[in-house]
C-alpha cells in the first residue's frame, strides 16, 4: 500500500510535535515542511530528516505528491491557509484555533463540506486514554445524572514579565489569550466525554503583567533562553493571563473553569472533576495515567491506565500494557491515526460520521470563547 504523503507547514513547537507523532503511524509519510523562507526551511528540513523543503507554504500546498497538510503556524494565519490548502484539494490538519473567529470558521467549515475532504483541529489532549474511560462511564450511566463539572488549565511559561511569545500579540493570536489557548481544550475535553453544551457563561480575566519585556531577537516556544537587558524591550499587554468562568451546561449542569499561565509550578496541568448522581470523577493532566473515583458509600478508588481494566470501547486509545506510562505525545498519534485511518476508509467521501475534532469542533470552541470574551468585557452572563 502506497503511504498517504504528508506536508507539515510551520517549524517552531508543534510542528515537530506532529511530525514525531506521525512518524510513529505505518501508513503515512511525511515528505515536505515549509517555513517562513527557504533558508529556515532547509535547516528545518535537514534536522528533522525530511526530503523536501519550501520556502513559502504555497508551494508546499501545490506539490502533486502530497495528499494531506498539517498546518502549525501562529493563529493568524490558519484562516487564509487552510482555505488555500482546501482550494488546492488537500485533506487538512489544522492546530488551534482554526481561525481567529467564528466566522472564518464557519466559511472553512463550509468549504471543507463542499470539497468533501477530511478535516481536523489539533484537539489532541481528549486523546488521554483515562479521559475516554471517563467518556465511556458517563455513557454507561455509571455517573449517573451530572451535577457539576470544575476545573481549571494552569501553566507557568509566562510567570515572569519577560516570558514573552507571539501568543501575547492579539493581531498574530487574537482577542484571547489564555482561555483560546489552553481553556479551548478543557472545553472540547469535557463537551467531548460528558456530552454536555455549554449553554452560558460569566467571565471575569486578569492581567496580572500590564506590560511585559519582549525580546529583540527571537527565540522559539518553551526554548528556555535567557536574554540580557538590553535585548528587551517594554510592551502593553492587553490579553488575559488569568480567567474565571462559571459555566451553564444543559441538562441543568453547572460548572466552573480557571485558567491560568502565570502559575507558579503549574507546567501544563489541565485537570476537571465531574461530579455526578452516583459517584465522581477526577483527573489530571499531570498524572494522566491515574482515574480517581469517588463514592459516597464505599471507599474510593485510583484506577490506572491498564487495557485489562478499562472499558472495551477504550482499549483503542492505548498503545501500551498497563504499568507503561502514556502522555502527551501520544495523544497526537491516536489522533492522527483515527484521521488517516478514516481517509483510508474514504469517510470523507461517505459522509461518515468522525471520532476526532473536526473543523466544526474548531468552530464550536471559537464560539465558546468570543461569548466568554464579550462576557468579560461587559461582566455579565452571555449565551452561546
Amino acid at each position: 500500500m502506497d503511504k498517504i504523503k504528508i506536508g507539515v507547514i510551520g517549524t517552531g513547537f508543534i510542528g515537530p510535535a506532529h511530525i514525531e507523532a506521525l512518524r510513529r503511524i505505518s501508513f503515512v509519510a511525511v515528505t515536505a515542511l515549509a517555513d517562513i523562507n527557504e533558508e529556515t526551511a532547509k535547516a528545518k528540513a535537514k534536522q528533522l530528516g525530511i526530503s523536501k523543503a519550501y520556502g513559502n507554504y504555497t508551494e508546499l500546498i501545490n506539490d502533486k505528491e502530497i495528499d494531506a497538510v498539517h498546518i502549525c503556524t501562529p493563529n493568524f494565519l490558519h484562516f487564509q491557509m487552510v482555505k488555500d490548502t482546501l482550494h488546492a484539494g488537500k485533506h487538512v490538519v489544522c492546530e488551534k484555533p482554526l481561525a481567529m473567529t467564528s466566522k472564518e470558521a464557519l466559511e472553512l467549515v463550509s468549504i471543507a463540506k463542499e470539497k468533501k475532504l477530511a478535516n481536523a483541529v489539533g484537539f489532541n489532549l481528549r486523546f488521554y486514554p483515562m479521559v475516554q474511560q471517563v467518556r465511556s462511564m458517563i455513557s454507561a450511566g455509571e455517573l449517573g445524572d451530572i451535577f457539576a463539572v470544575n476545573g481549571s488549565y494552569q501553566q507557568d511559561w509566562l510567570f515572569y514579565q519577560t516570558d514573552y511569545n507571539w501568543r501575547i500579540d492579539p493581531k498574530m493570536s487574537g482577542d484571547s489569550r489564555a482561555v483560546a489557548d489552553i481553556g479551548s481544550h478543557w472545553f472540547d475535553m469535557i463537551e467531548t466525554i460528558t456530552e454536555l453544551k455549554t449553554k452560558k457563561v460569566c467571565a471575569d480575566f486578569a492581567t496580572f503583567h500590564k506590560t511585559r519585556k519582549k525580546p529583540i531577537r527571537e527565540i522559539e516556544t518553551y526554548s528556555g533562553k535567557i536574554l540580557k537587558n538590553s535585548d528587551y524591550e517594554e510592551v502593553p499587554i492587553g490579553t488575559e493571563d488569568y480567567a474565571s468562568v462559571l459555566i451553564h451546561f444543559d441538562k441543568n449542569a453547572h460548572g466552573s473553569l480557571t485558567v491560568n499561565q502565570t502559575a507558579s509550578g503549574r507546567k501544563n496541568r489541565i485537570y476537571f472533576e465531574i461530579y455526578g448522581s452516583k459517584k465522581s470523577v477526577s483527573w489530571s493532566g499531570e498524572r494522566p495515567n491515574e482515574l480517581w473515583i469517588g463514592n459516597r458509600d464505599q471507599a474510593n478508588q485510583i484506577m490506572l491506565k491498564d487495557p485489562a481494566l478499562v472499558s472495551e470501547d477504550v482499549r483503542g486509545y492505548i498503545g501500551f500494557p498497563g504499568g507503561h506510562n502514556e502522555g502527551f505525545a501520544d495523544t497526537s498519534k491516536q489522533l492522527f491515526t483515527q484521521y488517516y485511518k478514516y481517509i483510508l476508509n474514504n469517510g470523507h467521501k461517505n459522509n461518515i460520521s468522525p471520532a476526532f475534532p473536526t473543523f466544526e469542533a474548531g468552530l464550536r470552541e471559537l464560539m465558546i470563547c468570543e461569548r466568554i470574551v464579550r462576557s468579560a468585557k461587559e461582566m455579565c452572563w452571555v449565551e452561546v
